[in-house]
């Protein structure tokens, strides 16, 4: 009888029968070529015992805003034509069901019944004692009640559109679909474009203007516990709440984010969002709606995390609700969702390796039952300096970021800025204590492995969540912290130090050949000021958002190319779109934009400024290797660092 060893508790078991067949090979008598032996990740159809309950059918609810402002931003026609368009690839089986729920300070259901000519929409005006106004055909089958749906759609934006009333009853609204979702568990989708002040839930302003730019940051928690706790009955539920935020006055996100934080939802923000004189957000978010509609979701899930004997997991990172010391619940699931976790040695470690594994007991979109494992063994080494070779800087830096939003939440902002740069002056004084005799006197000692991890933290510093001495928006300050704990590593990365590429005179050299496409692979420049010149055009990928920046002696023939326009002068001061022309410059251009966009889950907002535009600052502020007022250029950071160690 063969056995194998556990590499998580070094356990010696006996190897069952059945694990000497091969599934892929349909071959006896070689265990090690299974699946889970060959690959780091691996997914299992999860046995009865599993499951708790039959898996639920995906279940969408789409909670909309129709107050006087949300009318007036024109968001409702993007996100009924927008879902209308993609309602035949929303994941699901012949079991999936949908509803709509729409609030002002009332609440508005429809009666989407199949054999209804149309739909029948319900109100609710007694918002401070929620019922359903009917036990049925609310949520309805999505194959048998298709057309009354999709009429529902096309009607929406219209039926709203003389509504002159302001109040926002969000609340109750989420009271209500909590009570519709209760028993199935499901998706919920909220679409919000202004402070709630209607019944439970309803806020005050709590921004001074006056402050923005203080450095003592006031009111980044929130403001009552109402939305964190009815998130932890919606996660026992098997409910996920997600929020579209599209508001031009302050929402309070500090509060409202709750109900998507502690739920395994997900936050997106629009600042300033309206269709007509904010083009650029209008098409980040319908971007963004045609992905979010379509990509592949999980329900009632939850994960696991176990790591070697000797280490242990102590603090996790991203929107869920820690259900036991190593259990996350999260009631969806989704392919862009980012976490972190923080360890610690609590033995030693007498093993020539450690392993971590992340299990994901979920239900698919189809209604089955699947566990996804994913597997990384690492070597152990007691010497210090190969920690340091083998760093992984980014990784580093997206973990020091949740880090620091913690203590800018438990402490103060000046604290999560101070514990930063200790980081810094920690890893270099340590590095220098290992070089010793071997460092030049007056050089900064930082390892290969780590050299741009000075540059990522001064970046961080100057990022919209953590900066100071600069006029910052509450609300754009805490979506700014929010984002860094649930957003992917590359995007955070983009994000905290955005990529830059000189466009002026793209070729082909070194281009990438994918299929049909040359793509061009213009090199990347340092944030700095110092590598503008005013006669080029620059492309900034800043994650969420991408700016074009035309300099003011841009040549003629760049912008007649381009843009089909014969000069400079004649550019608009702010656009976002490039038009297509038939030449070798503009091709190449879209064709590198388009690639860019290609590198993430969400479009990016195309953003394209002239040097002299009044949004210039929007390019300008990213420039993080500069000084400013109130910050350090990074020649001054270094040197700050290194006065730092020396004390």
């Amino acid at each position: 009888m063969r056995r194998w060893k556990c590499n998580l508790c070094y356990r010696v078991n006996e190897l069952p029968e059945e694990f000497n067949y091969d599934p892929v090979s349909k071959t006896y008598g070689e265990p090690q070529r299974r699946p889970e032996i060959q690959s780091a990740t691996i997914e299992f159809i999860a046995p009865s015992e599993y499951m708790l309950r039959p898996p639920q059918p995906a279940v969408y609810l789409y909670v909309l805003d129709v107050s006087f402002n949300a009318v007036n931003t024109g968001y409702l026609q993007v996100f009924c034509q927008t879902l209308l368009e993609e309602l035949e690839r929303i994941p699901g089986d012949g079991r999936t069901q949908i509803g709509f729920l729409t609030f002002d300070r009332c609440l508005h259901f429809y009666n989407l019944a199949d054999g209804l000519s149309q739909p029948q929409m319900l109100v609710v005006s007694d918002v401070e004692d929620i019922c359903l106004p009917r036990p049925d055909n609310l949520l309805v089958n999505l194959q048998e009640s298709k057309e009354l749906i999709s009429d529902l759609l096309n009607k929406l934006p219209s039926m709203f559109e003389g509504n002159t009333e302001t109040g926002s009853a969000l609340g109750p609204a989420l009271q209500a679909a909590y009570k519709l979702l209760n028993a199935t568990g499901g998706r919920v989708t909220v679409c919000q474009t202004q402070l709630p002040t209607v019944g439970a839930g309803a806020l005050k302003c709590r921004e001074d203007p006056n402050e923005r730019a203080g450095r003592k940051i006031q009111n980044l928690g929130p403001a009552t516990d109402f939305y964190k706790k009815l998130a932890l009955d919606c996660s026992a539920q098997q409910i996920a709440v997600d929020l579209f935020l599209l508001n031009s006055q302050y929402t309070d996100i500090a509060t409202v984010a709750g109900i998507s934080k502690y739920s395994g939802g997900c936050i997106y923000y629009y600042p300033g969002f309206h269709t007509v004189s904010s083009p650029a957000e209008a098409d980040r978010f319908e971007g963004a709606l045609r992905r979010y509609f379509t990509r592949k979701i999980g329900f009632e899930a939850v994960m696991r995390i176990r790591c070697t004997r000797g280490l242990s997991i102590h603090t996790f990172h991203g929107n869920f609700f820690v259900r036991s010391t190593d259990l996350l619940s999260l009631p969806n699931i989704n392919p862009d969702a980012g976490f972190g976790m923080q360890m610690s040695i609590e033995d030693n470690l007498e093993c020539n390796q450690v392993c971590f594994q992340a299990a994901l007991l979920y239900t698919s979109s189809k209604g089955e039952r699947r566990i996804r494992v994913h597997t990384l063994c690492l070597p152990v080494t007691n010497a210090i300096s190969e920690v340091y070779a083998n760093a992984d800087q980014q990784a580093i830096i997206g973990l020091l970021s949740k880090m620091a939003v913690d203590k800018s939440l438990t402490q103060s902002m000046g604290d999560a800025r101070d514990a930063m740069i200790n980081a810094a002056v920690d890893m270099i004084s340590a590095y220098g204590q290992i070089l010793a005799s071997s460092q030049r006197m007056g050089q900064l000692p930082c390892p290969y492995s780590l050299r741009l991890m000075p540059m990522y933290i001064l970046a961080l510093t100057k990022s919209v969540g953590f900066r100071v001495g600069s006029s910052t928006k509450l609300d754009d300050r805490v979506f700014g912290l929010e984002e860094f704990k649930s957003m992917p590593l590359t995007m955070i990365v983009l994000q905290i130090y955005p990529n830059l590429y000189p466009v002026h005179a793209l070729d082909d050299n070194n281009a990438l050949n994918k299929g049909d496409l040359v793509i061009p692979q213009p090199p990347m420049l340092h944030l700095s000021s110092a590598n503008i010149d005013r006669h080029g055009a620059y492309l900034m990928d800043a994650g969420s958002y991408m700016f074009l920046w035309l300099g003011a002696s841009v040549s003629d023939r760049f912008c007649a190319e381009v843009f089909g326009l014969p000069n400079f002068a004649s550019l608009p001061e702010l656009s976002n779109e490039l038009p297509e022309l038939e030449n070798p410059t503009s091709d190449r251009l879209r064709t590198f934009v388009s690639h860019l966009q290609d590198q993430r889950p969400f479009p990016a907002a195309l953003i394209i400024l002239r040097e002299d535009s009044r949004q210039r600052n929007l390019f300008i502020q990213r420039l993080v290797e500069d000084r400013t007022e109130s910050t350090h250029s990074y020649y001054e950071f270094l040197q700050h660092l290194q006065k730092e160690v020396k004390s």
